[in-house]
């Protein structure tokens, strides 16, 4: 079979791909050879929305002075353009002090629209919209009334893509791509609002980051294994989301991220690694849940000073591990497994008896600051 009509029948059936190789992933890194990132634009936070495979998402991130952490992400899918769903989903995690399970909603949308400018998105008692100056987002959400969102964001950082697009394309034929990957980030926001639960009013004023992502493929074709980092101190914040390609694309890791501080970005681009330095094997799944996680970031300030920053320890008490398929029937994921090679889950952290500080070097000034760690690591296929 001819490889365009086997990529065709992977992305519909969720079959298993070819090894394309490598060279069939033209990677954002290098584009960032000449142009390390560049700042968000209103109109680059626009919605793709695309009539094809993807699944495209955006997600804010919520740092409370209370010491809740919590998320909002809305999550356009689309199977072979045949099928197109959308879904809201709001996490929190309780401070370990109220002793309290996490609450996690997940609603499929009605009604689902965009505004011309696709800017906004509408669904039957839910909006997510971006302020005329492209500064901050509203959310409100009534999906779900064990969890009604009244949140509004702001960055307090500029925004940035790596490279000119932050894409990441996919295809044997470089200029055709048959898919493509890409990470938008607000690293450094203030949040003012709260949550609503069947106990009351969650007041979630704090900090916070904003990503707007697109896996413009079949998502387990795209990445097989995550690591996803978010950093928010009195005065830095530093993100990273690195993704390593299934072997089909050969094994590829393509990893993002930066270092902010209000009103200025210290460093972004690709020159940043993540590592779990130690592992505990997952009996139920095999996977390699993390224990103890190492960060780092390297790059150039606007003025040509070397940076360097780093975030290690330990990660301590998971703060929950997500079956993604836990509500689909055992027959059916094991069919699954079997044959698109998926078992997905997501390990969630946030350290808080050995709290993990950001340490900075910028030109000869070190800096070490204390603040909370969000991490998540998410493991597909092999």
């Amino acid at each position: 079979m001819m490889n365009w009509a086997k990529q065709t029948l992977a992305n519909v059936a969720g079959t298993s791909e070819p090894i394309y190789g490598p060279s069939a992933i033209q990677t954002v890194t290098k584009q960032a050879e000449t142009t390390p990132y560049t700042e968000l634009t209103k109109a680059d936070l626009k919605w793709d929305a695309l009539n094809s495979t993807c699944v495209e998402t955006q997600g804010f991130y919520f740092t409370a002075n209370s010491g809740h952490i919590g998320m909002a992400q809305v999550i356009y899918s689309n199977v072979g353009g045949i099928r197109t769903t959308v879904q809201f989903n709001t996490k929190i995690f309780y401070p370990k002090s109220a002793k309290k399970a996490n609450l996690w909603s997940s609603d499929q949308m009605s009604d689902v629209d965009f505004s011309e400018d696709k800017n906004n998105i509408y669904a039957k008692d839910c909006a997510i919209e971006l302020s005329a100056d492209g500064n901050s987002y509203t959310i409100k959400s009534m999906t779900n009334a064990k969890s009604i969102v009244n949140i509004t964001v702001t960055r307090s950082a500029p925004g940035f893509q790596v490279g000119k697009n932050g894409k990441s394309f996919y295809g044997t034929d470089p200029k055709a791509p048959w898919g493509y990957m890409v990470h938008k980030f607000w690293p450094r926001m203030k949040v003012v609002g709260d949550i609503t639960t069947e106990d009351g009013k969650i007041d979630f004023t704090g900090g916070g980051m904003f990503v707007h992502a697109n896996q413009a493929m079949k998502p387990h074709h795209a990445a097989g294994k995550w690591k996803f980092a978010n950093f928010q101190g009195p005065t830095y914040s530093a993100v990273m989301m690195e993704f390593t390609t299934p072997p089909s694309y050969g094994s590829t890791v393509v990893n993002v991220g930066g270092i902010v501080k209000d009103g200025e970005i210290i460093t972004a681009g690709p020159t940043v690694s993540a590592q779990f330095t130690k592992v505990k094997t997952d009996q139920s799944n095999d996977w390699p849940a993390p224990e103890a996680i190492k960060f780092e970031w390297s790059g150039k300030t606007k003025d040509g000073k070397n940076v360097l920053a780093l975030l290690e320890g330990p990660l301590d008490e998971r703060l929950d591990r997500v079956d993604v398929m836990e509500h689909v029937p055992g027959f059916v994921k094991a069919i699954v497994a079997s044959a698109a090679g998926t078992k997905p889950y997501i390990y969630q952290y946030s350290p808080n008896e050995h709290p993990i500080s950001l340490k900075i070097k910028v030109g000869d000034e070190e800096i070490t600051e204390h603040g909370i760690l969000y991490s998540e690591a998410t493991f597909i296929c092999d």
